[in-house]
């Protein structure tokens, strides 16, 4: 009983008591949040996940806090006036907190905008792009097309660009070469466009009577001199979000196959030489 007599002495036993009791309530929490959303339907499950990962970050939060304030108290008589008189303290805490507390609220705000949801493919500040896998107070996580998951601090962000909000346009841009007439590449590319609806209409964004709101059309001839190399047309389409990588593939698959088939010549690259007379290389010179 010696070792007991130690734990209730030095007041462990409340201190591990209260952390158990603080981890089954974090667990009841996720766990009836977590229910609740898999029994109702009446908003979309990326909010859904979203709402689900943040109430997962603010309880963690929340409970360790109380915790660590719970376990000084222990130790510290009158600890509660101590922490609300405590104003130079609260200084020096919130100078050394302000990146966290920057972090929190703009977590806070990502949520609150709408500028996201778990499960939204996004590039950060125009250079980490991936799919949002978590989406916490402090920090956001984002698996990459390679597999691995990048995790930056809410305050770092600047910039979203959110490949996940309702509609997507696909904008296909294709250089032909100048020996191509202009009037049969738009008919080569509009019988392109047409297959593209046809085969894969389910990808069109659709507007509340189930019309296409802007099916795959040659939206016209965009640069007549691209890059010294042809003549850029452009096809452009307007798709379901959640369908937008799938739609953009077919579309490059069937126009390539179509202006193959028709053999419309792409645009090359091409180098010019031109001759000198009377010159001649003798001994490297």
């Amino acid at each position: 009983m010696d070792w007991m007599d130690l734990l209730h002495h030095y007041k462990l036993t409340s201190i591990l008591l209260a952390a158990i009791i603080a981890r089954v309530i974090v667990f009841i929490i996720n766990k009836t949040v977590h229910n609740f959303f898999l029994k109702t339907h009446f908003i979309e499950e990326r909010i859904e996940q979203t709402i689900e990962s943040m109430i997962r970050s603010l309880t963690k939060y929340t409970a360790t806090l109380s915790f660590i304030f719970f376990a000084i108290s222990q130790y510290v008589s009158n600890f509660g006036r101590i922490l609300a008189g405590a104003g130079i303290l609260g200084v020096i805490l919130g100078f050394g907190a302000q990146s966290i507390i920057k972090d929190i609220l703009s977590g806070i705000f990502l949520i609150y905008e709408k500028q996201l949801h778990k499960g939204d493919f996004i590039t950060i500040n125009n250079t980490f792009n991936g799919t949002v896998v978590d989406i916490g107070l402090r920090f956001l996580k984002i698996r990459e097309w390679s597999g691995k998951v990048l995790t930056i601090s809410n305050g770092e962000i600047k910039q979203i660009h959110n490949f996940n909000i309702e509609q997507m346009r696909v904008i296909e841009r294709i250089v032909v070469s100048y020996r191509e007439n202009p009037e049969r590449v738009f008919e080569i590319l509009e019988i392109a466009c047409e297959k593209i609806n046809e085969l894969h209409e389910a990808c069109l964004k659709l507007d509340p009577v189930n019309c296409p709101i802007e099916p795959f059309q040659v939206y016209g001839m965009t640069t007549i001199n691209s890059g010294y190399r042809g003549i850029e047309y452009t096809v452009t389409g307007l798709v379901d979000d959640t369908l937008y990588w799938d739609a953009a593939k077919e579309a490059r698959r069937i126009i390539a196959q179509t202006l193959f088939d028709y053999e419309i010549k792409l645009a090359e690259d091409t180098m010019l030489v031109k001759p000198v007379d009377n010159v001649f290389l003798k001994g490297g010179k």
